[in-house]
């Protein structure tokens, strides 16, 4: 898409989320089993086709690219709907596709772009990201995978392993799903936990590459998402400021109110650009990509942080009552700052 595509195509997607994920559908579908609202992960892929947008044509997909597909990871951060984008469609898809295994694709994936069905990658152990929670021996998978997403009701789990990729039907006997407790209410995690439960090898890609390729497509979306996190609690902020009144004159008229929202601004374009490149560098696959995903890493849990704690601060005491988004955005910062592990090595090592 051009640029001018790209403009259009986020009117849509935040039209669709400005008048069906409001705070108060947000809040109603994070006290559900779910955890988000199916009906609206539905019409997001049926008026939207945001499940097809990173799949080949020939599994049904649009055939866009990881652009598009994280361009909504972003405007779902502004509203915090917790549909299965970023751990089904974007990356249960890549796993997929990263297999190499061409008859799980074109079983698999036209379900995934239609939104009937959704993956959850099985990945971590107890201690993070860095390790594989699961081991394979004899085509049965043995160990825990913790902090999944979407985990708890996927139709479909493909798990990294030392030895390769598995897709597992998480009815078989030997798979047992537990949700996790975690601090932000909006994202659900889930500990799957694996005895001796038979799976299906996909094909016969190096678990090592595909660790690494999915650790950099994780982060470039998680900051996409910080972006967009970021740029809500921006807006809510200068709409407060100049409705709060105070000493006769709305808030947002003071100097030193005015010079630290102006560094929430610059702090978030300069996030925004370190996210486009990293995004840019992960959807082709650049020799950059390590190092623009590694920055972006940084800097946008850094800016999201600041930007979330600035929220809380200058709305004062309201923004840490349980009726007012800001303290939602505040722990989603926090926790996306550990997702998919915090930035402490190259991502070019694998894990």
């Amino acid at each position: 898409m051009s640029t001018a595509e790209h403009r259009e195509f986020l009117a849509s997607v935040r039209a669709l989320l400005t008048k069906h994920a409001g705070s108060a559908a947000v809040r109603a579908a994070m006290d559900t089993e779910l955890g988000y609202d199916p009906a609206l992960w539905q019409l997001l892929c049926e008026q939207i086709g945001v499940g097809a947008l990173a799949i080949p044509a020939e599994y049904g997909g649009f055939e866009a690219s990881l652009v598009e597909a994280l361009l909504v990871v972003g405007e779902l951060g502004r509203t915090l709907a917790g549909v299965p984008m970023l751990g089904s469609a974007v990356l249960g898809g890549q796993a997929v596709l990263l297999s190499g295994d061409a008859e799980a694709c074109a079983r698999l994936l036209p379900e995934v772009a239609e939104g009937t069905r959704t993956i959850a990658v099985c990945w971590a152990s107890e201690r993070g990201w860095d390790e594989l929670g699961v081991r394979e021996k004899d085509g049965a998978l043995t160990g825990t995978a913790h902090y999944v997403l979407d985990g708890m009701t996927a139709d479909t789990l493909i798990v990294v392993t030392p030895t390769g990729l598995f897709e597992v039907d998480p009815s078989v006997a030997g798979v047992t799903r537990r949700r996790a407790p975690t601090m932000d209410p909006t994202r659900r995690l889930t500990e799957v936990v694996f005895a001796a439960a038979r799976a299906h090898r996909l094909g016969s890609a190096d678990p090592a590459t595909t660790s690494t390729r999915l650790r950099r497509i994780a982060w470039a979306a998680v900051a996409a998402e910080q972006v967009g996190a970021a740029e809500r609690c921006l807006e809510m902020t200068v709409d407060y400021a100049k409705s709060r009144v105070q000493f006769g004159r709305a808030i947002g008229g003071f100097q030193a109110l005015k010079h630290r929202m102006a560094d929430m601004y610059v702090l978030l374009e300069s996030a925004r650009s370190a996210s486009v490149a990293a995004t840019t560098a992960v959807a082709i696959d650049s020799p950059s990509a390590a190092e623009d995903v590694w920055v972006a890493r940084v800097h946008c849990s850094t800016a999201l942080n600041t930007i979330a704690a600035e929220t809380i601060q200058l709305h004062g005491g309201i923004a840490i009552t349980w009726e007012h988004d800001a303290q939602l955005f505040f722990k989603r910062a926090h926790a996306d700052a550990q997702l998919f592990g915090a930035p402490r090595r190259p991502v070019a090592q694998s894990v």
